[in-house]
């Protein structure tokens, strides 16, 4: 009901009309590896409790699958600490036999599996019915590790299926004979938004620090951002000779090279 007061195209609330039961989110690699924060696992554990009546289930064997060697590096590594705090509180609420509780619906969340075919449903060959998967090792190096398929295959029953493709970020043109590129995390170099050497450049977002966190995580990297902006300001010598003009200075300057703007009032 809850998603009628949304932007949810009305196509698709007549598909979820009856609800949905059970929700698997899959991936590939295992839980030491995923993009997601603590504070979202953490509300996925809370639902039940808060009387949505959804369970949320996770896999002990699937959580000791993925805790090779390298992954274990990296939870002591750098950077190692949001990722152990997620592996506390992923290996207090697995299940040694996957059962879900009581609750009517459930979430779960399945490591260590790559989707390789969708099958039709066995009434309806025009819609889907289950999700053909591989079972997966993770090998590498930490930082490294990927998936590699072992041949094992699970068959997942399905009504719908949605697929997430990712996000990697990619350079403009030059920033890589520049070195402001760094190929290994998909993101531009930067120090607190400010990329490196004598210029005005920055960045923020997940170009910044990867495809992470939530709504709150950009409020904070903006305002990391925003305070080198205001360092550099302070302290680099300004280009043009002379007193600044500050805003009257600017709104000339927009007027004679006919740039339309949008002023706070009309924002408003």
């Amino acid at each position: 009901p809850g998603l009628i007061d949304t932007d949810t195209p009305s196509s698709v609330l007549d598909i979820l009309k009856g609800g949905v039961s059970h929700v698997s989110v899959v991936g590939r690699r295992g839980h030491v590896q995923g993009a997601f924060t603590i504070k979202e696992l953490r509300e996925l554990t809370k639902l039940n409790k808060e009387g949505h009546h959804v369970s949320f289930v996770v896999r002990k064997e699937e959580l000791e699958m993925g805790m090779t060697s390298a992954s274990i590096e990296e939870l002591k590594g750098p950077g190692g600490r949001p990722k152990s705090r997620i592996d506390k509180l992923l290996q207090d609420n697995a299940l040694e036999d996957a059962q879900s509780t009581d609750a009517e619906k459930s979430v779960e969340i399945r490591f260590l599996l790559s989707p390789t075919n969708l099958a039709p449903h066995e009434d309806n060959d025009s819609k889907v019915g289950h999700v053909l998967c591989e079972r997966t090792i993770l090998e590498g190096d930490p930082g490294k590790q990927r998936p590699v398929g072992t041949g094992e295959m699970e068959e997942l029953p399905a009504d719908l299926v949605l697929v997430s493709i990712g996000y990697r970020g990619m350079p403009l043109e030059g920033m890589e004979e520049l070195d402001f590129f760094d190929a290994s995390s998909s993101t531009v170099v930067n120090t607190h938004g400010k990329l490196p050497g004598e210029n005005n450049l920055f960045v923020t977002g997940w170009i910044k620090r990867g495809p992470t966190g939530i709504i709150g995580t950009n409020i904070m990297d903006a305002k990391d951002t925003v305070k080198s902006v205001m360092k550099y300001l302070e302290t680099s010598v300004s280009a043009v000779d002379g007193e600044r003009q500050g805003r009257s200075g600017l709104d000339k300057h927009l007027a004679e090279n006919g740039i339309d703007t949008v002023d706070w009032n009309q924002f408003l």
